[in-house]
């Protein structure tokens, strides 16, 4: 992995993931669960640099769901408060029919981008995702189909093995655009030099997004930027601003990412930038 986007000071596609579909208000009460709710917090941090909204379904009483209805609920929401973000779906999960993951695709219009988890994962003490690789390839073929970019979510060594052989079942648009997430259980153990194995074991040509659950977002957010990365951050992934103190909100997070990038020397990514360096 060539590591000249940094030195070039490329900009850094920043992405929001407002809300998840495990924790909610209990967590932290500025997490947003509505259609209403969620399309403001999509304007707040549109306004504060991110180009992309990532966006998961919940129910009035704040569960998660896959259904097509509450998606598009949630897309008529955000697009009514941003000019102009790029709107990506959730289709990972746990304890849902693998007919259910392809709702979130099925908008009108569909969303310009989704996630595609590259492998199986615990969550917590007793839920587990399996994406088998039929389920990954059933999923990536409707993307394709409906003109949606996939998003590979990379959880750890395993999944990225599993990239090279999505690569090889399916052709993939450029440029493949694969998350990598750090963190506790099944995940990647978030140390720097985990970091710099996954990105250096990527496929050629491959952009990278980075992620850290909880407390590593900050860090790992800034080594995205400073290694020619792209970030993610948001209160699906990390409710606290620091140590001790909820986040405020979503965009204050996003606020903080787009002040490093800029110190950095690496300049944020418009929505249109964003739609041309991932060919959207």
């Amino acid at each position: 992995m060539s590591y000249d986007r940094f030195l070039d000071g490329d900009p850094v596609i920043v992405t929001a993931a407002l809300t998840g579909g495990v924790h909610g208000k209990e967590a932290n009460p500025n997490l947003p669960e509505t259609p209403e709710e969620i399309g403001q917090a999509a304007g707040e941090v549109e306004a504060a640099g991110a180009s992309v909204v990532h966006l998961h379904a919940r129910r009035p009483n704040g569960e998660r769901t896959f259904e097509t209805e509450r998606f598009q609920a949630i897309d008529d929401a955000v697009r009514a408060h941003t000019d102009d973000v790029i709107i990506q779906h959730s289709t990972g999960g746990t304890g849902a029919p693998d007919a259910d993951r392809h709702l979130p695709l099925r908008t009108d219009p569909p969303p310009e981008m989704a996630s595609l988890d590259m492998g199986p994962l615990n969550r917590y003490d007793h839920l587990t995702s399996e994406n088998t690789r039929g389920l990954v390839d059933s999923l990536h073929d409707e993307m394709v189909d409906r003109g949606i970019k996939p998003e590979l979510e990379v959880f750890n060594d395993g999944h990225r093995n599993e990239v090279f052989g999505l690569l090889e079942r399916r052709d993939l648009a450029d440029p493949v655009y694969a998350t990598l997430i750090f963190g506790p259980g099944t995940l990647s153990p978030p140390t720097p030099r985990n970091f710099l194995t996954a990105i250096d074991g990527l496929p050629e040509g491959a952009l990278f997004n980075t992620l850290g659950f909880g407390r590593h977002q900050l860090p790992f957010a800034t080594m995205g930027i400073l290694f020619g990365g792209h970030v993610r951050v948001g209160l699906e992934d990390n409710v606290y601003y620091r140590r001790g103190e909820l986040a405020a909100s979503n965009a204050q997070l996003v606020d903080r990412v787009v002040r490093i990038a800029e110190e950095l020397g690496r300049p944020v990514a418009t929505p249109d930038e964003s739609r041309t360096m991932l060919g959207l």
